[in-house]
């Protein structure tokens, strides 16, 4: 088993895959008359930090930018007796955006800069939204260390329930790091946070139409685009707060850069007597406190060779929360959780147009609850993604392969019954090989068709292929974007399984375990983006059928989940997004909104379960909630002030085993901050302003019981300096 996790490392390391932060640009500069114009010079710069590229036009008036991280770019355009021209646009990850730039002559009295709009816009099939470091600092609660708030304000759908974040009615979601995947088959096994937002320089959320390098969770694709130094210039940040429950969040950042290097680190410490959703109205038992270090690296060694590195080390401890009874009961249970994660990249580029990435990794993930029952697990993944991309002429060609081995120890016992327990060791891995094409038929048609091939092998053996395909009509002169996708996904199963004492007790209470089986689901979409003077409105319809569906039962309400899978489920809704320009140079808009249904049929076809779900007839999952809303904005005030504030919505959850649901609920966030010279920033929100203090979910079937966190106030210091 040894040489088999070294075999799949080397191969995956050295092979030529999967998902990437990077994306590009390429365009053609003309005059008025469509002549094209060589030897302008192409600058694409980074909104929100130094980072910029160069390129000058070829005779045929074209240029490229390759190897550009997801987020917002300036584009500037010069050439001699035309008139300066620039253009912000967003880069997606995987994708090549398309523009035009027509020039106009320049007077001799002229001195203003021409704003070009885009004559093509590269179409694409995928559903995606980006969110800046900016919008992540001043939207209410989102950078504290805990927070999700900078996926569940900007993404239809998207909710924190049980402490876990549900994307399209499901918590299976695929997590990168500067575009390298943080494996995890172990599904909703924690409740710490994966990353500290204020790491974040972009969070690029992808909820549909994924290509086929993108892996095997149809739920979503969070693409976390790390700071990298280049927005600082021998500059830290010191950053200070104190809330409600006691709560704190405390980071010390550094970073700097130059022509070739940029580095960025921190190291944070967070602690809250509010550490988990509490099973009742009144918080008991419930501190929750972490330390975290982080680091990203960048080297361009070349002008065509890239070395980039990501470090992430965070550990966690949380009181589980009681309610009144196990209160007095004297029940003292406790979570504590670990993660490591690094990865390499070299990133090399060529004049042609070809891209290559190899990126080898490491994850470490651990969970240890201590208490009535003692369950630890440690999971290493160690592996591997190499990928191959192409943009020549219409076509942009992505091959790859990812591959990683898992090693997972795990010892479970009931402390109270001592003769009760076991451990166990475990092995798995997991290799896949993809291919995909996106190909520009005509300046307003793309087609994308790809596959993936899977193979797992763990307590089971399975192997499938995944295909993808999709097509993006631009309606002419409007720019309105219509896409449509098919395609296929399979997830790996935790390496999980349950023998010896604690079956036997677990079946004298009636639970039973049956071997878990890989998830395969299959999805329907097709989507409508709008773009009008500078809003972006988008609308999507999507379907996913799956089989061997993955969820959890719980451990009372401990947040301690066991796996198991349903024989099918569907989950299908309509979701609307709208995204406005800066209005009035001050303010700005956001809304997402979801309306969806996710049901269940047949039996627990695998993992550890007293459950028995209604036969011959589809009944509502605990994840079912049909209305979901977020409303929010920014406003920039005088005197480098500003405020913001966030609305969300919820039609309710299921209510105990359905098929009624609970009520609607309202919550209400605030914040406000003000800059004070170069150095220092007060910034002060308030969530759940209102203080509903509801029933969030009361499943009895996977999910236990959790109210929604009442009122929190806090402020934050921020104390920028040179070294």
């Amino acid at each position: 088993m040894r040489k088999n996790w070294i075999l799949c490392f080397v191969l995956a390391s050295a092979g030529v895959c999967c998902a990437s932060v990077f994306g590009g640009i390429r365009g053609l500069v003309h005059d008025a008359q469509h002549r094209p114009i060589a030897g302008a010079q192409v600058v694409v710069h980074a909104v929100n930090s130094d980072f910029r590229k160069t390129a000058v036009t070829n005779d045929l008036g074209e240029f490229r930018f390759e190897a550009l991280p997801a987020g917002a770019y300036e584009v500037e355009v010069s050439a001699p007796l035309f008139a300066i021209a620039r253009q912000v646009v967003p880069v997606a990850s995987g994708n090549v955006l398309e523009i035009h730039f027509p020039l106009s002559l320049a007077s001799v009295q002229q001195s203003v800069e021409v704003r070009a709009e885009p004559e093509s816009v590269g179409t694409t099939t995928s559903t995606t939204s980006l969110v800046s470091r900016e919008e992540i600092a001043q939207t209410p609660g989102a950078d504290r260390t805990n927070s999700l708030a900078m996926i569940t304000d900007y993404t239809p759908s998207a909710v924190v329930v049980h402490d876990q974040l549900h994307l399209r009615g499901g918590h299976q979601v695929t997590w990168l790091l500067d575009g390298v995947p943080v494996p995890n088959t172990n599904i909703a096994s924690n409740v710490g946070p994966q990353f500290d937002p204020k790491d974040i320089d972009y969070m690029e959320v992808q909820r549909g139409g994924l290509s086929a390098e993108y892996g095997d969770r149809a739920y979503g694709v969070l693409n976390v685009v790390p700071r990298s130094g280049f927005e600082r210039d021998r500059q830290a940040e010191l950053i200070a707060s104190y809330g409600s429950f006691n709560q704190t969040n405390n980071q010390f950042n550094f970073g700097s850069h130059n022509e070739q290097f940029a580095y960025y680190g921190s190291v944070a410490g967070n602690r809250t007597d509010l550490g988990l959703q509490a099973p009742n109205p009144q918080v008991l038992h419930d501190l929750g406190s972490g330390l975290s270090a982080f680091t990203s690296l960048i080297y361009n060694k070349t002008p065509h060779d890239q070395l980039r590195s990501v470090v992430s080390v965070r550990g966690d401890h949380y009181q589980v929360p009681n309610d009144s009874d196990a209160q007095v009961a004297g029940i003292r249970d406790v979570d504590n959780e670990r993660d490591v994660f690094g990865n390499f990249s070299w990133v090399h580029t060529s004049p042609s147009g070809l891209m290559l990435t190899v990126s080898p990794f490491f994850h470490f993930n651990s969970a240890h609850y201590q208490g009535s029952l003692d369950d630890h697990r440690g999971s290493n993944f160690a592996g591997g993604v190499a990928s191959l991309g192409v943009a020549h002429g219409a076509h942009n060609l992505r091959v790859g392969v990812e591959g990683f081995t898992q090693h997972e120890s795990r010892s479970l016992s009931l402390t109270t019954v001592a003769p009760l327990s076991e451990s166990q060791r475990s092995w798995g891995s997991l290799s896949a090989l993809f291919a995909e094409d996106q190909f520009k038929a005509a300046s307003w048609l793309t087609f994308n068709a790809g596959v993936r091939l899977t193979h797992f092998s763990g307590g089971l053996n399975e192997t499938v292929a995944d295909p993808r395909i999709g097509a993006a009509v631009q309606v002419p002169r409007l720019h309105w974007n219509l896409r449509a996708f098919y395609g296929r996904y399979y997830q790996a199963p935790p390496l999980f399984s349950v023998g010896g004492p604690v079956l036997a007790l677990a079946a004298s209470q009636g639970f039973g375990f049956l071997p878990l089986k890989g998830e395969r689901d299959e999805q329907h979409e097709f989507g409508l983006t709008i773009p009008v003077r500078g809003w972006t409105l988008d609308f999507a319809n999507f379907k996913t059928a799956a089989r061997n569906y993955f969820d959890h039962d719980v451990l009372g309400n401990s947040n301690v989940f066991f796996p198991l899978t349903i024989d099918r489920a569907r989950v299908h809704g309509y979701e609307a997004t709208v995204r406005s320009p800066q209005l009035f140079q001050r303010a700005s808009f956001h809304l997402a909104f979801s309306r969806q249904w996710v049901e269940g049929l047949g039996a627990i076809t695998g993992g550890l379960t007293d459950f028995s779900p209604p036969q011959n007839d589809w009944f509502f999952l605990d994840h079912d909630q049909r209305d979901t809303l977020s409303l929010g904005g920014n406003v920039r005030l005088p005197l480098r002030a500003w405020i913001s504030a966030n609305l969300n919505y919820g039609s309710g959850f299921l209510d105990g085993n359905g098929p009624f649901h609970l009520p609607p609920h309202t919550t209400f966030d605030l914040a406000a901050g003000k800059s004070f010279g170069e150095s220092w920033t007060v910034h002060a929100s308030a969530l759940n302003l209102n203080n509903n203090h509801y029933l969030l979910d009361n499943s009895n079937t996977f999910g236990g019981t959790h109210f929604v966190n009442p009122r929190e106030v806090v402020v934050e210091l921020r104390y920028r300096f040179k070294y």
